[in-house]
């Protein structure tokens, strides 16, 4: 629930940057000075590039959260016992503990988008966060491609 305020509120952030941006933009576009309007172009670029970034991780963790979901109703998700943070995180010692559990599972199985996904919180509860993301991608990839 944290992440999705978190979300929101970034995502609130971004339209009033982009409202604010434009509206330099645009002046800087109709003041027929090169620079100006050299300026002006860029700022209409910038803003671009972060809609896109925000709707990229936007789509990487709703996709996520439907991989998650659909573990969970499965009774498919890692049961391992394991010491959490009041935060809720998983201590990252007991988090390395479980990893090789996982990484043994998606090697034996390199096309199962459930191994990839559940070693991707592995990653994840050992502190690793690329490379938790990169497992979950790669998850996403292939239960897409399962469906086709």
């Amino acid at each position: 629930m944290n992440a999705r305020i978190g979300v929101a509120v970034m995502a609130v952030l971004l339209a009033v940057y982009i409202v604010l941006v434009g509206q330099r933009a645009y002046l800087l576009l109709i003041s027929g000075d090169t620079v100006g309007i050299a300026m002006g172009v860029a700022l209409v670029v910038l803003p671009l590039i972060a809609v896109w970034a925000l709707a990229r991780e936007l789509w990487f963790g709703v996709r996520a959260e439907h991989l998650g979901t659909r573990l969970e109703r499965e009774d498919a998700l890692p049961r391992d016992e394991v010491s959490v943070r009041p935060s809720g995180r998983v201590l990252r010692g007991d988090g390395e503990a479980v990893f090789p559990t996982y990484r043994a599972d998606v090697e034996a199985h390199p096309d199962d988008w459930a191994a990839w996904y559940r070693l991707g919180l592995a990653y994840d509860a050992a502190g690793d966060r690329r490379r938790a993301r990169e497992a979950i991608r790669r998850a996403i990839r292939l239960e897409s491609a399962s469906r086709r």
